[in-house]
Order: C-alpha cells, then structure tokens, then sequence
C-alpha cells in the first residue's frame, strides 16, 4: 500500500476527525444473539470529533438489544471518489438524554421519528471509539490511476496510498 502510521491520542483523534468529517453514512455493526453480525446505515452527527461518534436511533431497533448484549461495534466509512476509508471500532451505549436528543436534533428526523424530539422511540447511540485504522490515497484520481497501473506493472513496488492505525 505504502506508508504505514501509528498514531495515538490527540494527533489521532484530529486524523480521524478529518478523514470523517465530509463522510454523512457509516456502516454500524453489532453482534447478534446468534452470533453473526449485523449492519446497517447510520447518519453521523456533525460534530468535531473528540473520539466519541453520535448518532439517533429508535428504541425498539435491533441494535439496541443487541447493543444491550454486547456493546462492542464497528462503523466503516468510505469516501470512494476521494479515495478514503476508515474502520472504527468502539463500544457503544443507548440512552434517552433528552438535552443530547435536543443537541442532536435535526428536522430531517422527522420521517425516522414523527413525534419530534419528544417522540417515545427516540434514543441516543454513543460510540466511544477505543481504535481505527484508515486507509488514503492523497492524489488525484487521474495520478492514482497512473499510480495503480505502475504497482501492478511493478508488482506493488509503487506507493499508492498510506495506512495507518490510530489509538484513542
């Protein structure tokens, strides 16, 4: 792939948040009572990202009991056309706070939940992330292109983007 990062605290919290940022959908999967995984879309919250993730979810979700049986869960994200992906792995809890529920509130959430703020499905899902790793390619799409023939031809001899692992 190409260079390869370790980092941690502040300095990784800033690369995720950055890598994040412009990226509106993330996979979450939880564990299932019978052990497989499920998945499922989730909208992020436009928040600075201090190494917790907000999203809303109804109550009566799958993933809340099974969030309830194991609150270990990932997020995956990807930006294809900018050539960005990160995998996030967290440990989440449900709650109804109803001053995060106000904080989190966007008017788009009414088709998800009709009674508004107040309606009595709305829950808060709080993943704190202990670790992701991310993917990137800093060119353009036309130089990665180039870039991918040539570690091809090469037999991956080419960089064509950098990885890393973040600690938080």
């Amino acid at each position: 792939m190409g260079e390869s990062k370790e980092l941690s605290g502040k300095e990784g919290m800033e690369k995720i948040g950055r890598l994040i940022e412009d990226i509106r959908f993330a996979m979450l999967t939880t564990a299932a009572q019978d052990g497989s995984f499920d998945s499922r879309p989730m909208a992020t919250q436009k928040k600075d990202f201090d190494g917790t993730l907000w999203f809303l979810t109804a109550n009566d979700s799958n993933k809340v009991s099974e969030i309830a049986n194991d609150a270990h869960v990932s997020l995956v994200y990807a930006d294809p056309s900018n050539a960005k992906y990160v995998a996030v792995k967290g440990m989440a809890q449900v709650s109804h706070d109803k001053a995060k529920i106000h904080e989190l509130w966007n008017p788009l959430y009414k088709a998800w939940f009709p009674g508004g703020e107040d309606d009595p499905q709305i829950r808060v899902l709080r993943v704190d992330v202990t670790e992701a790793e991310y993917w990137e390619a800093s060119d353009s799409k036309l130089v990665r292109g180039i870039k991918y023939l040539a570690a091809a031809a090469t037999k991956g001899s080419v960089d064509v983007g950098t990885y890393g692992k973040v600690h938080i």
